[in-house]
């Protein structure tokens, strides 16, 4: 009787949640390493084959290099004129997402924060433009953009890359400022301030969280985008990364050991955006998690 009194005793009932909670936090962070593993994996795979020859890739695509080429990454950049093209990628880039961010949370602020007529039917303009597949719009964009001059020009990529980034942005942005408490831009009304104070001290630091988010989808849209560049721009000078890299591989042979050098270069930037805006959509991600 007292030996099972002392198996159902509290502390080893406390003993034994404790030991299963040790087991289950040991399987979710073994879990959680297998996916982070497998999820570098191909990052890890493009950077060391990178260094690799063409012939070693082909009948060794897994393993390490036996001699590292490290004059892969020369040869690539000076060969398809990476340089020039990094350059044409930073502009575009750049200019598309300040226009991106500078329209889509003033347009936010106005559809969260007021009321007027038809705004639901604003709102719903710009959900429906989420939908619109982007590929099926090259034909009449090169018409357009034909007709008012635009091909072979940085604002040939530049406005349609905004178009298309600004449904999704507003969308993001719209739905983060309208869970801020009102009470917030009721008192900077009562201390004076106007609707620009409260939208630039205000509004835009705290909505910080989501304007990393807005940042990093559309940076690597732009940053990765083929088709509109392959389209709109001919003109060697004007070419960005995605076609530079593309200048590689033909119809008869492709050069792997290059075209993995340049990927790796042009990979370099948008791991060097996440990691500044990982940490404000992290904390989005909580502050949304523990609200109320």
């Amino acid at each position: 009787m007292s030996n099972t009194a002392a198996a159902y005793s509290p502390a080893a009932s406390h003993k034994a949640g404790r030991s299963g909670r040790k087991w289950r936090g040991a399987i979710f962070w073994t879990g959680l390493t297998v996916y982070g593993v497998l999820t570098l994996y191909p990052l890890f795979w493009l950077f060391i084959s990178a260094f690799k020859t063409n012939m070693e890739f082909i009948n060794r695509p897994f393993s390490l290099p036996e001699t590292w080429q490290f004059e892969n990454f020369t040869r690539a950049w000076t060969s398809s004129h990476m340089g020039r093209a990094f350059g044409n990628s930073v502009i575009v880039s750049l200019t598309s997402l300040a226009l991106t961010l500078f329209i889509s949370a003033l347009a936010s602020f106005v559809l969260a924060r007021f009321r007027f007529r038809f705004k639901a039917w604003i709102m719903g303009f710009f959900v429906v433009g989420m939908l619109i597949p982007i590929h099926s719009t090259l034909v009449p964009l090169f018409i357009l953009m034909k007709q008012l001059s635009l091909l072979n020009t940085y604002w040939a990529l530049i406005l349609p890359y905004v178009a298309f980034a600004l449904p999704t942005a507003i969308f993001v942005l719209t739905a983060y400022l309208a869970s801020i408490p009102k009470e917030m831009e009721e008192a900077a009304f009562i201390d004076g301030t106007g609707l620009w104070g409260v939208f630039l001290r205000i509004m835009l630091p705290i909505s910080l969280p989501a304007l990393s988010t807005v940042t990093i989808l559309s940076f690597l849209h732009f940053w990765n985008d083929f088709s509109f560049a392959l389209v709109f721009i001919s003109k060697s000078s004007l070419k960005t990364l995605p076609l530079s890299i593309a200048t590689f591989a033909d119809g008869y042979q492709t050069d792997y050991s290059l075209t993995l050098a340049a990927m790796s270069i042009a990979v370099i930037p948008t791991i060097v955006v996440y990691l500044l805006f990982q940490e404000q959509v992290m904390k989005g991600m909580t502050a949304g998690a523990v609200k109320g």
